[in-house]
């Protein structure tokens, strides 16, 4: 099995990124093969250009995008490490899935409306805040997350849903020990879940 982790935090020792090469790390003991896409130390450039915009004379994909789809190609798994940033992903990652999940590679045009390409593949996310998880759920930040990045952009691909961990409380700070347990949590679904 191949998992492509896209991961999008600026800080390389961040928990986001911590928690990304675990995942790595474990679903590589297990035999699979792990391509780490960290958005920010490749310096992926988010902004979709006018040129990459489907048009009916057709369009084109910058040569970063077209590489990074050859990469993406034969992956079974997408995970999908990021904060949450204004209750939301963070731009990078916005403008990564809108250039590199767009038409012709995650989706393509069919008599009736969009017709997904990555059938039969699996999408994981594990996401964290600075506020806890309660405070998550009850000011509607979950489900506005879940409804409009989850579920929406699986529909649309045709990913299959696996799992969505999300660690609130994080903060600069952490003890090590809290930080070792969350990072097993992340290590026990990469176990588990495939």
């Amino acid at each position: 099995m191949k998992h492509a982790i896209i991961v999008a935090h600026p800080n390389a020792q961040s928990f986001t990124v911590s928690a990304a090469r675990a995942y790595c790390e474990k679903v590589e003991q297990k035999g699979h093969k792990a391509l780490l896409r960290d958005l920010y130390r490749m310096n992926f450039a988010p902004c979709l250009g006018p040129e990459e915009m489907p048009k009916p004379a057709g369009f084109a994909p910058g040569k970063d995008v077209h590489a990074e789809r050859q990469l993406l190609s034969d992956m079974d798994v997408f995970a999908f490490f990021y904060p949450f940033w204004m209750n939301a992903q963070p731009a990078m990652l916005k403008g990564y899935i809108d250039r590199v999940f767009g038409l012709g590679f995650a989706y393509g045009s069919g008599k009736g409306g969009n017709v997904p390409l990555l059938k039969s593949r699996k999408m994981i996310s594990f996401t964290s805040s600075g506020a806890p998880m309660d405070w998550v759920q009850k000011s509607g930040a979950w489900d506005a997350v879940r409804k409009l990045f989850d579920e929406h952009f699986a529909a649309v691909c045709g990913l299959e849903i696996v799992d969505h961990i999300h660690f609130g409380g994080i903060h600069a700070g952490l003890r090590a020990d809290a930080v070792e347990t969350m990072l097993a949590r992340v290590r026990t679904a990469a176990l588990e879940r495939f």
